[in-house]
């Protein structure tokens, strides 16, 4: 809690006018009367709610829905090992290439055109940074339902799932009916924290919204880092009580949110025993199955997109595809890539490597002292998700600065680290605590002390899990933005700040390179993660034959 306490006092003192370092030592509400009169901050409030609210509501519902309509089956299996890389695929660019794909030129618009538009030039239509928030929307929902879904998952685990589904069936209860009526009231409380981590994400993301939101005006956390980033110092009083009310703002909505599950509980307890169970499910099947194959389409598609238009030498309207390749825009920004890349490699392996060796201890040490986190324990766990990072971070930028710390190596790795540690934990700790005791007490029975039973008995049990963790928390790591420029104070440039702020730009060839380059490292992370394990096992059989003959 100690980087966020101080991160929010660093914020909120500015708020009402102390920052000694530009002259402020007099309480005064000037900040928030400054705020209170910027133009387009009614429009701005309402934008963040409105797509924060419907995005969250459309993943939850998604990954609700599938789970519901497809719990225990091959496709439900399937799905979970499908969906989990799209977890590695960073925001920005993700956006970058679902912004390709949508666009008015976009691979959307070019596959139907002409035969079925008519159009052969690139329609005058706003399907990207619309004054609605409509591709924002759609962007958040396409990265948040998997994360959702593999929540909901782990929480299966912990549950008698099964046990309840098979009672409701055998008492007549459809499928979908039974889960809803079974399952859903079992796992609810173990989702609901990363649903509110979902919620507040939503209400204040900026990387995606800066490349896929509303520009006149924003939505608030992006109005908020233009403050920040002003020339004009004095904005930073303003920027500081922008931050709080995007605090507040997230806290109003998710006690909001709260309420809500407060009242649709008391309200649907007469539905609940009712005794109605209904049908086979059918359409709950197709709409959610059809809902999670777009979702997966289109993560491909915006993949694709980034990839084909780093390699391609023209490229005109309507043409589905490129009309010559060539690798002449990667070379020209290998040189300009290589500060960069090293930077989010070094940061991310050094970010990730501590969350693992905190994280292992602390489920070691759960076992060995025979105790587990509490609700509250849970709380501070994730804490970082639930505070938007505008509302601490540039707090967090002033004690860094106090400190002589501000753009140096390890003070990004230490912003990084707040975000990588609970994603890293929450992937590791359901495997680990549901490995067999048998193993570590036959092996303590045999002698080995606590340390050789974790390392030659424990780690190569879970090594699968636990090079899962680490590619989502290198993932994790790479898609960090507004810590990286706080943290890093425009002095440590990564792959995602310079894919963000090519973003706007109108060379797509050269957005294309970064956005595909920025999505490399975290894909290569998953995928020796889900090959190492194999290759390791096979050198263990080769060597013991060996030692045999």
């Amino acid at each position: 809690m100690g980087p966020i306490a101080g991160g929010l006092l660093g914020t909120w003192a500015p708020a009402f006018g102390i920052l000694p370092v530009l002259g402020g030592t007099t309480p005064t509400l000037d900040p928030w009367r400054g705020l209170l009169a910027a133009p387009g901050l009614g429009k701005a409030v309402a934008l963040s709610v409105g797509t924060g609210l419907v995005a969250t509501l459309a993943s939850f519902g998604i990954a609700l829905w599938f789970c519901a309509a497809w719990h225990g089956t091959r496709t439900f299996a399937a799905s979970r090992r499908l969906l989990a890389p799209l977890l590695a695929l960073p925001h920005a660019a993700f956006a970058i290439g679902l912004a390709f794909l949508m666009a008015p030129s976009g691979w959307v618009v070019r596959a139907l055109s002409p035969w079925a538009t008519g159009w052969s030039f690139p329609p005058d239509l706003a399907s990207v940074n619309d004054p609605w928030g409509v591709a924002l929307v759609l962007g958040l929902v396409v990265k948040e339902t998997p994360f959702l879904m593999l929540m909901m998952v782990a929480a299966l685990g912990q549950t008698p799932a099964d046990k309840a589904l098979t009672i409701a069936r055998t008492l007549g209860y459809g499928p979908v009916m039974a889960w809803i009526k079974g399952v859903l009231p079992l796992v609810h409380a173990q989702i609901r924290l990363p649903v509110y981590a979902v919620l507040a994400f939503s209400l204040s993301v900026v990387d995606v919204a800066l490349i896929l939101g509303p520009t006149a005006p924003p939505t608030l956390a992006v109005l908020v880092l233009r403050w920040f980033s002003d020339p004009d110092l004095a904005l930073r009083y303003q920027a500081a009580a922008g931050a709080c009310l995007q605090l507040i703002l997230v806290a109003a909505v998710v006690a909001g949110w709260r309420l809500a599950e407060v009242v649709v509980s008391r309200l649907s307890r007469g539905w609940l025993v009712s005794g109605r169970r209904g049908g086979a499910g059918l359409g709950a099947r197709v709409a959610s199955a059809g809902s999670m194959a777009a979702i997966l389409a289109i993560a491909v598609g915006s993949s694709a997109g980034l990839a084909l238009w780093s390699v391609a030498s023209r490229w005109r309207f309507p043409d589905l595809l490129p009309g010559g390749w060539t690798l002449e825009t990667w070379t020209r920004a290998l040189p300009a890539l290589s500060g960069p890349a090293w930077t989010t490699l070094t940061v991310g392996l050094a970010a990730t490597g501590v969350a693992l060796a905190l994280v292992l201890g602390c489920l070691e040490n759960e076992q060995r002292s025979g105790s587990r986190p509490s609700a509250r324990g849970l709380w501070l766990l994730y804490l970082p998700l639930l505070v938007p990072q505008i509302g601490f971070l540039f707090g967090t930028q002033v004690l860094l600065v106090a400190a002589g710390l501000d753009g140096g190596w390890t003070a990004l790795v230490w912003s990084h680290l707040l975000f990588v540690l609970p994603y890293v934990f929450l992937t590791l700790a359901d495997p680990y605590r549901a490995l067999d005791e048998r193993y570590a007490r036959s092996a303590a029975c045999l002698g080995a002390s606590p340390a050789r039973v974790f390392l030659r008995v424990k780690l190569p049990l879970l090594l699968r899990p636990v090079l899962i963790a680490a590619a989502i928390g290198f993932s994790v790591s790479v898609a960090q933005y507004l810590p990286t420029q706080f943290a890093g104070a425009g002095r440590l440039p990564t792959l995602t700040t310079e894919a963000v702020g090519l973003a706007a730009g109108a060379d797509r060839r050269l957005i294309g390179v970064y956005g595909f380059a920025q999505a490399a490292p975290p894909l290569a992370g998953f995928a020796l993660a889900a090959l190492l394990p194999g290759l390791i096992a096979r050198a263990r059989r080769i060597g013991r034959m060996g030692g045999r003959a």
